[in-house]
């Protein structure tokens, strides 16, 4: 493994997200990055296409990009193209990039090799746990979102682009995305620690529940 283009890139991810909201920042590539090496212990991969995949993971992310779901790939590409990384694997990096994702649960790409299920899992445990609600809620101020309207129910059923369009409450995204991911883990760690940090989610959510309804 070359150490070098893992060191260049982090540099190169640090500064291209210096000014990202806080919940897509260096800090959740970082995040990731780290879940990824913890999970590939206990997985037969290839730690460099891991690790590569999940630093650029979120390099231009199409949420803050118009929509633009090829943006990442394209951004992810150029950047290792100018450091002579081969082609035949920047395509499988780009590959992981697109198929891991979540887009309401439908995403029409698929990726099947066991480091997209590392790097999917990897940014699937950093949007559940305490991590998760901190983004979760910190992504709904920079969208100008209501915490909570109990008259707005969640939608369990939307296209792809009805949950990119959404507009909802943010405790509506725990409903939506952030309690479905634990069965949706790849990889036995993956499994194991979503568990943990969905009990937690579940006991957050009660409390916000009671809290709200002036309970003691």
């Amino acid at each position: 493994m070359s150490s070098s283009i893992i060191q260049i890139t982090m540099d190169f991810v640090k500064t291209a997200l210096r000014n990202s909201e806080g919940g897509h920042d260096w800090f959740h590539i970082e995040r990731v990055w780290k879940n990824a090496m913890l999970i590939s212990k206990e997985e037969d991969c290839d730690m460099e296409l891991v690790q590569l995949a999940a630093l650029l993971h979120d390099i231009a992310d199409s949420k803050f990009h118009g929509g633009d779901e090829e943006i990442g790939p394209k951004t992810a590409t150029n950047w290792l193209l100018s450091q002579n990384y081969p082609q035949v694997r920047i395509d499988r990096i780009t590959s992981i990039i697109r198929a891991i994702s979540f887009k309401g649960g439908v995403n029409e790409f698929v990726d099947q090799s066991i480091e997209c299920q590392v790097v999917q899992d990897a940014d699937r445990l950093d949007a559940i746990g305490a991590i998760g609600i901190a983004r979760t809620f910190n992504y709904g101020g920079f969208k100008n979102r209501a915490l909570y309207d109990p008259a707005i129910a969640p939608n369990l059923n939307m296209t792809k682009e009805e949950y990119k369009k959404s507009t909802a409450p943010t405790i509506n995204h725990f409903y939506e995305k952030l309690l479905l991911l634990k069965d949706l883990m790849n990889t036995a760690t993956g499994r194991r620690i979503a568990q943990e940090r969905h009990e937690f989610m579940g006991k957050f959510l009660n409390q916000f529940y009671r809290e709200w309804n002036g309970e003691k």
